[in-house]
């Protein structure tokens, strides 16, 4: 349920049986002195942000911090950096403070920064409170909001990790001004993924404007955020452990995944990988041309590749075979009908997953 408070801030809220937690979605919430202290229910807490976000947000976010013992830490920059070597390193930081289990953990950062500081939070004394407060467009349309955390292994993406819900996420696109244009796209790919597997009507929006979009339209970028934040709250709520419709979100996600292992994490950024992902995943589906030719332009509009690196198709199968979402030894492709309606299945061609893997050799 959307709401719209007296500020102009924007609520959405996570429903989760007996658990919620609000999203806070505008501009300037990180200079707001009353959106964080609110929900940190101990005395401390640990900030934890990266070399580049870190100096130019850490002590707006601090300032909002002072009736509590707020440390900080600064993690390396880059997907690269996303094991567990750099989870020992927030827990180190825990333990340094002699954290409790009330200690809140704030991730302030992109998508690497909210998985290393979720899943250090739901390892720490088996789970202490977590907040977001995701910067890129990426982490505020999709990994900031329902509880996946987690690192990377050399055979796989994201193979280590744990659900742990935050307490709260806030989300002030004006994060979004100092974001370069190659990962404002990268975002793109996720707003759009939503569009494509659940709602034929936020993905045609995002036809009308995804040029203003890419440009950093600060209205449209609320009304993005809000659109896709909606939609992954709803299917989270259905399911929070993907055991059944949550798969759904997983769309293009299977070829991606697959391209960052084959090229080396951080060669081509998340969003870059799922936008071709989801591109070979409508190949493989059976999907009409013309609904086909709309998914690609919309990528391409969204300043993203519509076709995987040279690694090789055969590389590329290695790879998904340590994929996740392999149920009963069997590959498991988010696929199209159509635009707005995707389903699950581990039915398809062999023949036509060639073709497809093929694109990459």
């Amino acid at each position: 349920m959307l709401d719209t408070l007296l500020t102009e801030t924007r609520k959405l809220t996570v429903e989760l049986g007996e658990r919620r937690y609000p999203v806070m979605v505008g501009q300037g919430l990180i200079q707001d002195s009353s959106s964080l202290a609110e929900h940190i229910r101990g005395a401390d807490c640990l900030v934890v942000s990266n070399e580049t976000v870190g100096p130019l947000y850490m002590a707006p976010v601090l300032a909002q911090l002072t009736s509590k013992r707020a440390v900080q830490i600064q993690i390396p920059d880059g997907e690269q950096y996303k094991t567990p070597d750099t989870v020992h390193k927030v827990i180190d930081a825990l333990v340094g403070m002699r954290a409790n289990r009330d200690t809140t953990v704030i991730a302030l950062g992109g998508g690497v920064v909210g998985d290393i500081a979720g899943f250090a939070a739901a390892s720490y004394m088996r789970g202490v409170p977590f907040i977001q407060i995701p910067t890129t467009l990426l982490a505020q349309v999709d990994s900031s909001v329902g509880g996946k955390t987690g690192v990377n292994h050399p055979a796989g993406k994201n193979l280590i990790g744990a659900f742990h819900q935050p307490n709260l996420v806030v989300i002030d696109v004006d994060t979004l001004a100092t974001l370069p244009a190659r990962e404002l796209s990268a975002g793109l790919a996720e707003v759009i993924k939503h569009g494509a597997i659940v709602d034929p009507a936020y993905f045609a929006w995002l036809e009308t404007h995804i040029a203003a979009l890419r440009n950093g339209d600060r209205s449209l970028l609320i009304e993005a955020v809000l659109g896709s934040c909606e939609i992954k709250s709803r299917i989270v709520a259905e399911d929070e452990r993907e055991m059944g419709r949550r798969a759904l979100l997983n769309f293009g996600h299977t070829f991606g995944h697959a391209i960052e292992n084959c090229l080396g994490y951080g060669e081509w950024l998340h969003g870059e990988a799922v936008a071709a992902g989801m591109l070979m995943a409508a190949k493989l589906s059976d999907l009409e041309s013309t609904q086909y030719a709309r998914l690609e332009a919309l990528v391409s509009g969204a300043g993203l590749p519509t076709a995987p690196p040279k690694v090789g198709g055969a590389r590329l199968r290695e790879a998904m075979d340590l994929d996740k979402k392999v149920a009963a030894k069997a590959l498991r492709f988010v696929q199209l009908h159509a635009i707005g309606d995707a389903y699950v299945s581990s039915e398809y061609s062999a023949d036509k997953l060639d073709r497809v893997l093929a694109l990459a050799d």
